[in-house]
């Protein structure tokens, strides 16, 4: 192992951007499915060769790239996905666990446009752990512009930022259809609300959804184009097909798998989570105005 390295997996925006952020202190490499021109692009095996890595690949495809390509050599992992594994309902820290020890990974948590991170814009971020080890080797590799937080609060981080993405889309459909800022601000704090219940129900600390992780990254994320949630959600406002929205978008939006997996946890655990039940009715077909309608009978004042 290459001791005192570091590379990122996944050259999407985000990952660029992470790379460009770590590389202002040291030598940075990245990787990805197809070669890229950027700077110290590698193979994947000599990114895996890294004593640290920051795993930047859509939470949906996690499960399978670790089965297909890692091999836990004391690697230090910081997971930069945020989502919940729609076919199982796992969260992202469930299925690192049967490959990495619990000890030797982290979870990135906060409001960070890809787009103002590759610009040295200033943000904050949280980096999750149940080792404050991890997080002090880690934090160094930041730039000055990153300012980094610690917390041990995992469950409750990988919930603000998978949840934050659902309630994105939400928000762009209230944009959509014009419906003002009076009732987006309320679609967000209901949102932030209905984010806590379900997070506490796992077993998440309040104070995770009320500072970076959840209500930073939640307000950025849900009232900005910049945000590929919520240009999804403008798109189901002007009732275009799903497969199109997402060509135009030409990104990922964990958002939409993301929906599925709290519906079925919702309903499994019997969690109220009126919000993200539209949301996931929409994106099977539900008209936006009958879900208008349903929510204003059942979660306004509740």
């Amino acid at each position: 192992m290459n001791k005192k390295s570091i590379a990122v997996i996944g050259a999407g925006k985000w990952g660029q951007a992470l790379h460009f952020a770590l590389s202002q202190k040291q030598k940075c490499f990245i990787t990805s499915r197809t070669k890229k021109e950027i700077e110290n692009f590698v193979d994947l095996e000599i990114a895996l060769n890294c004593e640290y890595l920051v795993i930047a690949i859509p939470a949906q495809e996690i499960r399978a790239w670790l089965k297909k390509n890692f091999i836990f050599k004391g690697q230090k992992v910081l997971v930069a996905s945020k989502g919940i594994e729609a076919s199982s309902g796992e969260f992202l820290n469930e299925i690192y666990a049967d490959f990495v020890p619990e000890d030797n990974v982290g979870f990135i948590s906060g409001p960070s446009f890809a787009a103002e991170v590759i610009q040295g814009l200033p943000c904050a971020l949280v980096i999750n752990s149940t080792s404050k080890k991890l997080y002090d080797e880690f934090a160094v590799f930041f730039p000055t512009f990153i300012k980094t937080y610690y917390s041990e609060d995992v469950i409750g981080a990988e919930v603000a930022g998978a949840y934050k993405n659902v309630l994105a889309i939400a928000s762009g459909i209230c944009e959509g259809l014009y419906l003002g800022k009076n009732a987006q601000a309320s679609l967000i704090a209901r949102g932030l609300v209905e984010m806590e219940r379900f997070g506490n129900y796992f077993g998440a600390e309040t104070s995770s959804f009320l500072g970076l992780s959840g209500a930073g990254d939640l307000f950025l994320t849900a009232s900005s184009t910049m945000s590929r949630n919520y240009r999804v959600g403008l798109g189901l406002a002007q009732n275009k097909p799903i497969d199109d929205i997402l060509k135009d978008i030409g990104e990922v939006a964990e958002g939409i798998k993301t929906a599925d997996a709290i519906y079925n946890l919702s309903n499994e655990h019997d969690i109220y989570t009126p919000i993200a039940k539209e949301v996931k009715l929409i994106l099977d077909g539900k008209s936006p105005k009958d879900s208008l309608r349903d929510l204003l009978k059942h979660w306004l004042f509740r």
